[in-house]
């Protein structure tokens, strides 16, 4: 026998007991600590060789199954009714399984961006933290985290694992899933699991499957255009490398070396950029290191003095330098940059401000308003808006890569963080997202609903599916504007039409300055009180703030009414004035409205408007809220001129 065909034999030799050895295995969804949900049909899925009888025993059932020619195996179990702790047998010809500590109850699949993968503690905390740490023995709440990932094509398991609630593990909980489950379990006593499938930043068209997105129109693929899969794992290779020689380059800045912060550095090749804005709008989608320069002449009387400078939010890093002396620096894009002035660095005349700004991802620069942009001595201000002077240092332009993201392109979050529990059956899903898609609100009217049918038709049935809106972010408006935020929410509302769904209302709970509000107690207090209502036959639990009904134009005068009042309408203002509602006439000028109770009723009206046509309430990034009924939930944000 010559070698080659010895080799061969070998090789089939192998592969044969390689079969004869191989062992049932189940999806990592499948482990100690598990919740099943109750009174629903329970399946049980898995791997074994072609043909293999796999046999299951859980409470008082055993069931039997062959696996299929690929060595799929999927049998389903009766429905139980509430309980535990149990254990589950899973027998092969080669092994067998035992998980232990299971319990029957309610499973809510817990998805969206960083507000709903925003842990108790950890790189978010929330209020209070260290006595929710303390006080978080809840042995009948359990918790899946599924392990971050991508897919090109649909997965069949995750990785994760079952954690029971308790002081030593929650901190690594989603925060707002857990307050859920929490409220959950204290109303109903049952047990609660929550698979948290959640990623940071992460927009909506990752978590939709391939088969759906595709069919929508033209319009929303044009963002993945010229993007091709295969070519970028021919390449990847090659991406690595000028990824790392991007990287490299950031720790190199020229502009450091060739100390372009001096206040006679050679700035003639400059170019010319209006501020406040994100550089995108002047250099495309660009990350990386780009440096700002501007003069201010100063008066007699301030040199020399202290003084401070503000500059508003940058994203993301920054350093600041004054006639070439180094006066800051904040890492992080959310926080108001305000630094002080040492004294005898200011002179009179002109003096030069620069500023190195480093950007990671999405957007870069200064995002902040005109008027929050100064430099302020102790009898001058100095407005900094305008014109500077602008350089890359190292732009991500000039490195040929592709970095991998979970927005990089549509369905690869699904494909690996939800097709593979499509099988396993739940009660419902919460979801927190929308920040990420806020620029394209328009496109969520049809993505978000696509979205929700789509994960339902997966799953086979129409469960519940409740969101929570956008918190409040960013500085307050001066004047009424029509900006992003508000429109997202306004998508995010018009879903409701949807059957079977819910909106927690948050605008009164948001942080101007951080994009993650850490009160996450009320958030899933708000959600759980939905779930109750609606699927938990609590029907005197009132789990709406008031929301738009109709409105009624009387003279110079719009009388707004609500749904959703139950025993009342409040103002949290001891004067009785409500804020937030704007009105126009048929210009369409909105301008701050004064407003008021009459009874049920909020009449609203402005001096600057005789005539008015429209009403628009909590329309704003970042909006006033001090309407609400009197349960404590605030009024839901509308307007009447809505754009179909």
């Amino acid at each position: 026998m010559n070698k080659s065909i010895k080799i061969f034999f070998l090789c089939c030799f192998s592969l044969v007991l390689s079969n004869l050895n191989a062992e049932v295995k189940l999806p990592h969804i499948f482990s100690d600590n598990m919740v099943f949900q109750r009174d629903a049909p329970i399946k049980i899925w898995g791997w074994a060789d072609k043909g293999e009888t796999i046999e299951v025993r859980f409470i008082n059932q055993t069931k039997k199954v062959k696996a299929d020619k690929s060595g799929s195996w999927t049998l389903t179990l009766n429905p139980v009714a509430y309980g535990g702790p149990y254990t589950m047998e899973i027998k092969g010809k080669a092994n067998n399984i035992s998980f232990n500590n299971i319990l029957v109850g309610e499973v809510w699949l817990c998805s969206g961006q960083s507000n709903m993968e925003m842990p108790v503690n950890g790189w978010g905390r929330v209020y209070n933290y260290e006595q929710e740490i303390k006080d978080a023995n809840h042995p009948m709440i359990r918790s899946f985290n599924v392990v971050k990932a991508i897919g090109t094509q649909p997965e069949n398991d995750l990785d994760g694992t079952w954690q029971v609630c308790s002081p030593q593990t929650v901190s690594a909980f989603s925060a707002t899933a857990y307050f859920f489950a929490r409220k959950l379990n204290q109303e109903l006593n049952i047990p609660i699991g929550i698979i948290n499938s959640s990623w940071g930043g992460t927009e909506i068209e990752p978590w939709t499957s391939a088969d759906v997105f595709d069919k929508l129109p033209e319009q929303f693929k044009e963002k993945y255009k010229g993007f091709d899969f295969t070519d970028f794992k021919n390449n990847e290779a090659n991406y690595a490398a000028n990824k790392k020689a991007y990287y490299a380059a950031l720790q190199n800045d020229p502009g450091i070396n060739d100390k372009w912060y001096g206040p006679s550095f050679n700035t003639s090749s400059w170019e010319k950029m209006q501020i406040p804005q994100f550089w995108e709008k002047a250099l495309g989608d660009v990350n990386g290191i780009v440096w700002f320069k501007y003069n201010v002449s100063l008066s007699n009387e301030d040199a020399k003095k202290a003084a401070t400078i503000q500059l508003g939010p940058i994203d993301d890093d920054d350093i600041v330098w004054i006639n070439g002396v180094k006066i800051g620096e904040t890492k992080g894009h959310m926080a108001n940059r305000l630094y002080n002035i040492p004294e005898n660095i200011l002179k009179s005349g002109e003096n030069t401000i620069v500023v190195k700004i480093t950007d990671s991802a999405g957007d870069g620069g200064f995002y902040g308003k005109a008027k929050d942009m100064y430099l302020r001595t102790a009898g001058n201000r100095y407005s900094l808006a305008g014109e500077w002077l602008y350089k890359a240092s190292v732009s991500s332009k000039d490195f040929h890569y592709i970095d991998i993201s979970p927005n990089m392109y549509h369905s690869i979050l699904y494909n690996a963080m939800i097709n593979p529990i499509t099988q396993f059956t739940i009660k419902g899903a919460i979801w927190y997202q929308g920040e990420s898609n806020a620029p394209q609100a328009y496109n969520y009217r049809t993505l978000f609903p696509t979205m929700i049918n789509n994960w339902r038709a997966k799953w086979g049935y129409d469960f519940p599916f409740y969101w929570v809106q956008l918190a409040g972010f960013m500085a307050k408006d001066d004047v009424p504007q029509n900006s992003a935020w508000p429109n997202l929410r306004e998508a995010q509302t018009m879903t409701l039409s949807l059957p079977n769904t819910g909106e927690a209302v948050i605008t009164d709970i948001g942080d101007a300055n951080d994009i993650h509000p850490r009160n996450k107690q009320d958030v899933g207090l708000r959600l759980a009180l939905i779930a109750l209502h609606k699927d938990y036959g609590k029907n005197d639990i009132v789990y709406s703030g008031p929301t738009f009904k109709s409105m009624n134009i009387t003279g110079n005068k719009a009388v707004i009414e609500y749904n959703n009042v139950d025993k009342g309408l409040s103002v949290n203002n001891k004067y009785g004035y409500i804020e937030g509602f704007a009105i126009a006439g048929a210009d369409k000028k909105f301008e701050w409205a004064k407003a008021y109770l009459d009874g049920d009723k909020v009449v609203v009206y402005s001096e600057k408007v005789a005539n008015p046509v429209a009403v628009r309430y909590s329309w704003s990034n970042n909006p006033d809220v001090n309407l609400f009924n009197k349960e404590g939930l605030p009024a839901a944000p509308f307007r009447t001129d809505i754009e179909r």
